[in-house]
């Protein structure tokens, strides 16, 4: 999953920030955070272990796997960020990212440099939001390309996406329920430790 997946399975602000933290840390380096944080880079990693073994996910790759082989996964991730924002009314979008801007902002001593460049970023052009525009999906599907070590930069793997929408959102509404479900037992857990 891609980052509003991963704030919106998050139940908690320090949750918020531990899930975008899991990808800016090495694995020896949670333990020294809160255990609030530790338990949103624990969701987060749960979240993704769950996602790469779930059936509906290997169809969704195979959409994209034929151009860009390995990376097939990421471009799933911000195709399904796309229909979760789409699932939401604008408002409650709205709201959610201007929560999660704030979450992080209010947590800038825990985050890395990686990562507070990143937020200025994602903050001043509100990518969370964003997400349900198609421009907002180019521009996420730009970024891996021009992240990915492996690929071309001039993939149509957009074009792709766009060609397939209706068969990755049917993936989507397969899947993210189960996704939700896991998400809410596994902070059910959470409160127990």
């Amino acid at each position: 999953m891609n980052f509003l997946a991963h704030s919106f399975l998050s139940f908690s602000d320090e949750q918020i920030v531990g899930q975008f933290l899991q990808d800016f840390i090495k694995n020896k380096e949670r333990f020294s955070f809160p255990v609030g944080i530790q338990k949103g880079i624990t969701m987060h990693r749960e979240i993704d272990t769950f996602t790469d073994a779930h059936p509906e996910i290997h169809r969704a790759k195979t959409i994209f796997s034929p151009l860009v082989r390995l990376y097939a996964g990421a471009f799933v991730d911000v195709a399904f960020d796309h229909f979760l924002a789409l699932s939401m009314p604008e408002s409650v979008l709205w709201e959610h990212s201007q929560r999660v801007y704030t979450a992080l902002r209010n947590h800038e001593n825990f985050l890395p440099e990686k990562l507070l460049r990143m937020l200025d970023y994602m903050e001043k052009d509100n990518w969370l939001f964003h997400y349900r525009e198609d421009k907002g999906i180019e521009f996420s599907m730009r970024n891996v390309l021009n992240r990915a070590q492996y690929l071309e930069k001039d993939v149509q793997v957009f074009a792709v996406f766009l060609e397939n929408k209706p068969t990755l959102q049917s993936h989507f509404n397969l899947f993210f329920p189960k996704l939700l479900k896991h998400a809410i037992k596994l902070n059910e857990d959470f409160r127990r430790i």
